[in-house]
């Protein structure tokens, strides 16, 4: 397919997603006037483009077509600025995921049924070994333990009440664990908020006694701390560092996975130290990232986006490699991944709508010439 036919099908409203996500996203980018290119120049410069951003025909089309007709006169400028710029960048959002059962095996990539997204999904492991499927919980109260009260409200938060009698008792502790393909967000009992991302864990106590309030993180975590009056440092210990906060936001990456820990402030302010034997320790301010690993802690800038995407339903990438992207999506549609062959080594930016199903997010990445295929719960990727 030429770059001038795909133009042609969007100003006819017969694109499909993934099309019209390419064609946005020249527009919306890289849109300024180029009054001083012929018309001829334009095809030729979109005709360069596609040569170097290869495309598969798709066969499923939209249900009802939209319209954009007011975006077409300066779709092809927008076009022919990508080519000078030579970025790829590819934004596709849904507003529902696709479930429609009649899809061909191709659509879906060999999966012999629509390969839904991940849900609101956990495990809740109380002190007595008790283990509570929070998905098939009803609303409504849970268990109680040492002057606790475990509420499940019914948009799926887990809620931790503290009596007045609580702190003459015991604490115990307990475990909220997300599958791949699960989320979920609990409040603790001094009222921080936690958002738990796919295959992550949280160990925390019913109630917090003493000078600390610390939890034990596996996985992913958004947190939104609490200020405790009088004043008690909150903690946050993973495999490899501990986070020390009073009152703010962060995110914490910490999955076992992944080459480095990442904690991303937002508001506040926070302590990163390593848990090495080495003297590595830092405080980030609004806006910075330490990254951990065996080796260092770095800092890097203007990542809070990136890092608090998941947690606001969508996957967004910059500049990531092939393999990043993939931990990503096989967490989130409880998929394992085989590589074969030689892939390319390119970068990904863009954002993905985390209520789309498998199907829609392998096209976009497929654009960047890669193959998948699935069977069962593997997915296989090839150059």
């Amino acid at each position: 397919m030429q770059a001038q036919e795909l133009l042609e099908k969007y100003k006819a409203g017969n694109c499909t997603d993934a099309e019209k996500a390419i064609v946005e996203t020249w527009y919306l980018k890289f849109s300024k006037p180029a009054t001083e290119l012929s018309h001829d120049q334009l095809e030729e410069a979109t005709d360069r483009i596609w040569e170097r951003l290869p495309i598969h025909d798709h066969t499923e089309e939209i249900p009802t077509p939209v319209k954009k007709s007011y975006l077409w006169p300066r779709i092809a400028a927008a076009a022919a600025v990508l080519l000078v710029t030579g970025i790829a960048l590819f934004i596709f959002k849904s507003n529902s995921p696709l479930t429609d059962p009649d899809l061909s095996a191709t659509a879906n990539y060999g999966a012999k049924a629509p390969i839904l997204p991940g849900g609101n999904k956990a495990i809740l492991t109380l002190a007595d070994g008790q283990q509570i499927t929070l998905d098939e919980a009803g609303n409504g109260k849970l268990a109680e333990q040492s002057g606790i009260t475990i509420t499940k409200t019914k948009d799926g938060q887990l809620v931790y009440t503290v009596s007045a009698a609580a702190n003459a008792l015991k604490t115990a502790m307990n475990t909220i664990a997300t599958p791949k393909g699960g989320q979920y967000q609990i409040n603790l009992p001094d009222g921080t908020k936690v958002w738990l991302n796919a295959a992550s864990s949280l160990r925390y106590p019913t109630a917090f006694s003493g000078e600390e309030r610390e939890v034990s993180l596996s996985g992913e975590a958004y947190f939104e701390v609490a200020r405790s009056i009088p004043k008690k440092s909150f903690k946050v210990s993973t495999s490899k560092q501990t986070v020390e906060v009073l009152g703010t936001h962060f995110n914490i990456n910490a999955y076992a996975d992944e080459p480095s820990t990442k904690t991303t402030l937002l508001e506040g302010s926070v302590k990163v130290k390593s848990n090495a034997g080495e003297d590595r320790s830092m405080v980030l301010k609004p806006g910075q990232q330490a990254a951990l690993t065996d080796r260092q802690l770095l800092v890097n800038y203007g990542k809070e986006e990136e890092a608090i995407a998941w947690k606001n339903g969508v996957f967004k990438f910059e500049d990531e490699d092939l393999q990043s992207v993939m931990r990503s999506v096989a967490r989130w549609y409880d998929l394992d991944v085989v590589y074969e062959g030689t892939l390319p080594s390119r970068q990904f930016s863009g954002e993905i709508d985390r209520n789309s199903n498998l199907s829609q997010v392998l096209d976009i990445l497929s654009f960047f010439k890669v193959h998948f295929s699935v069977n069962g719960k593997q997915i296989t990727v090839r150059p």
